[in-house]
């Protein structure tokens, strides 16, 4: 099988008419715009939100409350349980040793721990929250938490 026997099941590509192209292509001479006005001419899609000089919707609502999305902080988390699946060995744990075993997302810029699972290495993890109870698994298994900034 090679690359130009490939087909597209049923229509899922059909191809775009193309208008304005002449007699003989059935959408030639005003190519399906009407005749004459506004709405033939080039140009004329006007605003998305227009509403024909009724007051539009977005100014029709009221508006309330306060938003803060675009400065909060999203946590890339990890569980306890991860961490010993990535690092049977154990060792030094933070943000970018993480993300080389591709735990969390290579844009995360900060880390939280969490304490699902079970941990039986030492580690040493540094990261910029810890929940209690992964704190407290990860002492008893004989390691340190260290809370970044």
């Amino acid at each position: 099988m090679n690359l130009q026997d490939v087909k597209a099941p049923g229509t899922a590509h059909r191809r775009k008419r193309r208008v304005g192209r002449g007699p003989g292509s059935g959408w030639g001479c005003t190519a399906g715009r009407g005749n004459k006005g506004q709405g033939q001419r080039a140009g004329s899609g006007g605003k998305p939100a227009f509403e024909g000089g009724q007051m539009p919707l977005a100014r029709r609502l009221p508006k309330r409350g306060f938003t803060n999305a675009l400065f909060k902080t999203v946590y890339a988390i990890v569980n306890v349980s991860d961490l010993e699946k990535a690092f049977p060995e154990g060792g030094a744990i933070d943000l970018t040793a993480v993300k080389s075993k591709n735990l969390v997302k290579k844009k995360a810029s900060t880390l939280k721990i969490l304490g699902k699972g079970e941990l039986k290495v030492a580690m040493q993890v540094k990261a910029d929250r810890v929940s209690e109870t992964a704190r407290q698994k990860i002492e008893a298994a004989g390691g340190s938490v260290e809370l970044s900034s």
